[in-house]
């Protein structure tokens, strides 16, 4: 009787589960676990277009991937070979699509015109890095200074500059550049080429900036001669 009144006292039909909590808690359980076996049914799912996606790999870099076609415009990167050929020039690419921008070198054809100067080109990606030009836009940062570049192939010819790297050699002297352009300017003092030439008196000039000097002298020149003709004419009498 005493443990019949203990138990009585303790009973609180509040905290009871009842029949309704019952049934949402075991619609969450089928919620959750339905949830659950969702996910990993897509991760499967994933997992087998991934691998499927990829079947076709190179056999010279291990590179893969989803059509055998995308394979065989790759391995033509280990070959050289270029089989699609402009019937103007006779340049060849990998390519069909490099072909046909290239095209357009002839026909001046350009289809991708900048919204806000109105400036045509042949690529879309030159047009895009033309607009940074207008938004002020650099995504390539130098991770060892900081500075910006509108051209991820800017950025790499700046970060020779930390590394010391002059990938390109002159063959007659041996002298190393960090960039090409630089090579082939210094290759001008070997074969003596003056590209550069005066539109007024035909000097030539194998630097860009040895014209130019030449040019602000003559018209230092120029000036100075017309000026000293101005202060030594006499006045006209009425």
């Amino acid at each position: 009787l005493e443990h019949l009144v203990r138990a009585e006292t303790q009973w609180n039909p509040q905290l009871a589960p009842s029949h309704t909590n019952l049934e949402a808690g075991k619609s969450i359980a089928q919620n959750v676990a339905s949830q659950s076996l969702s996910v990993l049914r897509n991760m499967k799912i994933h997992n087998l277009r991934t691998s499927a996606a990829k079947r076709f790999g190179c056999l010279q870099c291990g590179k893969s991937f989803r059509c055998f076609s995308q394979l065989e415009i790759h391995q033509r990167s280990h070959t050289g070979e270029k089989p699609f050929r402009c019937t103007l020039c006779g340049k060849r690419y990998a390519q069909k699509g490099h072909l046909y921008t290239h095209q357009r070198t002839h026909t001046g054809e350009k289809p991708y015109r900048c919204p806000i100067c109105g400036k045509g080109f042949i690529q879309k990606c030159t047009l895009d890095m033309h607009q940074r030009t207008h938004t002020g836009e650099k995504p390539f940062v130098c991770i060892k200074c900081g500075k910006g570049f509108t051209k991820n192939c800017n950025l790499k010819k700046h970060l020779r500059v930390h590394s010391g790297e002059k990938p390109y050699s002159c063959p007659d002297c041996g002298k190393s550049f960090s960039q090409k352009s630089s090579l082939n300017i210094h290759l001008r003092t070997h074969t003596g080429e003056k590209p550069y030439s005066c539109v007024d008196c035909g000097k030539c000039y194998a630097y860009k900036y040895g014209l130019n000097h030449h040019q602000c002298f003559t018209q230092f020149q120029s000036d100075n001669h017309m000026e000293s003709l101005v202060i030594g004419k006499k006045p006209d009498c009425d």
